[in-house]
């Protein structure tokens, strides 16, 4: 190849070694195949803790980045065409040369299946509406998650669950377009057990939204947190990292723009908005689970009459504690809105907190938190972490 065409090819890698060394944690490999004549010769690369391990003409090494582009290179010398696909979760990169042309170009990521007639016809139950992770595109994280078959069709007993991530990343849309721009956005799962919405989630951002992105997961159990770091493994999402560890022990070490906390049992749930509040994140995401801990607190004389009646009381508790989470998160300088997750007849826990940082604290609203306080006799856990942290 001469030498016009080589400088072409130095010049694309030097913007593709930028990309690898701003975000490395993405970059799945790279194939590279040399022709000459009929012949053909292929070198296929994969990633290795922070270099590449590159095998051609029977040889592997690991290489930096620089040195494997520089490699590739002088190998090109050697031959008539050149075409080298750099491989990312979500985009392929084409750079195909000869003596003539150098192009560099996307390529659209082939889907492992196509939702075929008779597919559809199987899971008649799916939504009609365009899916946010889409089946083909997303086929690795939906089977790795248990939605789908191995031979590519939304298992029957899923399909409910698959509607409910789906309208999970719905409804989260549009608060994270409103995270900061150019820089990686750091996600803390706070109780996040097997973490399938999680992974969903950085699916969505890194694959599909195109977003710089982090995620921290946070779980007592060490079985569940060794679980996520397998299927982390097996999807090759290397923007994950796992932490087998109490809430409230957790120190952040970079800012945190997103704390979610799904279903974490009773006061994990204020464990989770407290430690959102005190990193200052940008969003706070909760859909809380039982609520135990204001039903035997709390007492309000003018519902004496109504209160009596147990199932009653435990609707108020619900209430009462979703309600003041939301006002002390106002407090706190949180633009809450509180919207239904999934339909009460799948469970009547179903209740999404979406809180995004708008400005300094709201005296009017902890001066009516603190009221509410006084008025039902409750000392709310959400508070008392807040106090034990300050």
């Amino acid at each position: 190849m001469n030498k016009q065409s080589i400088s072409k090819v130095k010049m694309f890698f030097m913007g593709l070694q930028n990309r690898f060394n701003e975000n490395s944690e993405i970059f799945k490999g790279i194939t590279v195949t040399y022709e000459a004549g009929l012949k053909k010769f292929t070198g296929n690369g994969t990633y290795q803790d922070g270099n590449i391990r590159y095998n051609f003409n029977g040889k592997t090494e690991v290489l930096d980045i620089s040195v494997l582009f520089n490699k590739i290179v002088i190998e090109a010398e050697k031959y008539e065409t050149a075409s080298i696909v750099y491989s990312e979760r979500g985009t392929n990169v084409l750079i195909t040369a000869d003596n003539k042309n150098v192009k560099m170009s996307n390529l659209a990521v082939k889907e492992e299946t196509e939702l075929t007639a008779e597919k559809t016809a199987a899971t008649s139950t799916l939504l009609n509406r365009d899916y946010y992770i889409k089946i083909g595109k997303a086929d690795p994280l939906l089977k790795e998650i248990g939605i789908m078959t191995k031979e590519g069709k939304i298992k029957n007993d899923k399909i409910r669950k698959y509607n409910q991530i789906d309208h999970y990343v719905e409804l989260l849309e549009g608060i994270l377009d409103k995270l900061p721009k150019n820089q990686t956005i750091n996600i803390l799962d706070c109780g996040c057990g097997k973490s399938y919405l999680t992974f969903v989630l950085n699916y969505y951002l890194t694959e599909v939204k195109k977003r710089k992105c982090h995620f921290i997961g946070l779980d007592y159990s060490e079985g569940v947190i060794q679980a996520s770091k397998k299927m982390a493994q097996n999807l090759g999402y290397r923007n994950m990292e796992f932490h087998a560890m109490d809430i409230k022990d957790y120190v952040a070490t970079k800012k945190i723009h997103v704390v979610i906390s799904l279903h974490a049992c009773d006061t994990a749930t204020d464990m989770a908005l407290a430690l959102g509040i005190r990193v200052d994140s940008d969003v706070i995401i909760a859909v809380p689970c039982c609520h135990r801990e204001l039903l035997n607190q709390y007492s309000y004389e003018p519902f004496k009459g109504i209160l009596k009646h147990g199932v009653f009381k435990t609707r108020m508790a619900d209430i009462l504690t979703d309600g003041m989470r939301s006002l002390l998160l106002e407090a706190k300088g949180y633009e809450v809105s509180v919207v239904e997750y999934i339909s009460p007849l799948e469970t009547p826990k179903n209740l999404m907190i979406r809180a995004i940082k708008t400005s300094d604290e709201n005296d009017a609203a902890m001066s009516e938190y603190l009221n509410l306080m006084s008025e039902f006799n409750v000392y709310p856990a959400l508070y008392a972490f807040l106090n034990q942290w300050e």
